[in-house]
């Protein structure tokens, strides 16, 4: 009779295995993903580009980011910190300033008849421009809109934008509305060729 080899035990194997398992879940760290709460309008029917009406270039904020992370703010180099001041100066045009944005009378729910800007701020990036300095702008821009806002929402109502009820925040909306327009990066033409 020939002797058996040992076996070797397996059974608390797959107990190691899992004790690994989450060992390594619980010590690894996982960053937050960054990204930008957007709600895209609705689809346009019908409409003609050749209809829409012209804007003039007074009430175009632009801003534009190379591949090597520059931003260029209406013709001026920017640092990134800068342009948060820059585009709520730009929105709110405080004194009329006729190198911004023109306003138009507007009746508004709980602020009656208000000057609202016509502004509309414009972003273009080049293809080769690094996610997170794409990320950094867009905040800042949306960033300096919600300080208008609440600023407004303080003065008016006493209370952060984000406490108001709907009411008083769709009317804070309608003075200060978001108008980003993004263009198409730079480096890609129509129909996703190079």
């Amino acid at each position: 009779m020939a002797k058996k080899p040992p076996e070797i035990p397996s059974a608390s194997l797959a107990d190691i295995a899992f004790l690994l398992l989450i060992f390594f879940m619980v010590t690894t760290t996982m960053d937050a993903d960054k990204g930008l709460e957007r709600r895209l309008p609705p689809m346009a029917e019908n409409i003609d580009e050749k209809d829409a009406p012209p804007v003039k270039e007074r009430n175009v904020f632009i801003v534009l980011v190379n591949k090597d992370n520059q931003l260029l703010v209406e013709g001026e180099w920017m640092n990134v910190k800068e342009l948060r001041e820059k585009a709520k100066e730009f929105m709110a045009n405080p004194y009329d300033d006729e190198n911004l944005p023109e306003k138009e009378p507007k009746e508004v729910n709980f602020f009656g008849e208000v000057q609202v800007s016509k502004g509309i701020i414009s972003l273009q990036n080049d293809l080769g421009t690094q996610y997170g300095t794409y990320i950094e702008v867009q905040n800042e821009l949306v960033g300096a809109i919600n300080d208008l806002r609440n600023e407004l929402a303080k003065s008016k109502f006493g209370k952060a934008y984000d406490l108001l009820d709907k009411e008083k925040q769709d009317a804070i909306r309608e003075i200060y509305p978001q108008r980003i327009s993004e263009a198409e990066p730079k480096g890609i033409k129509p129909g996703g060729g190079k």
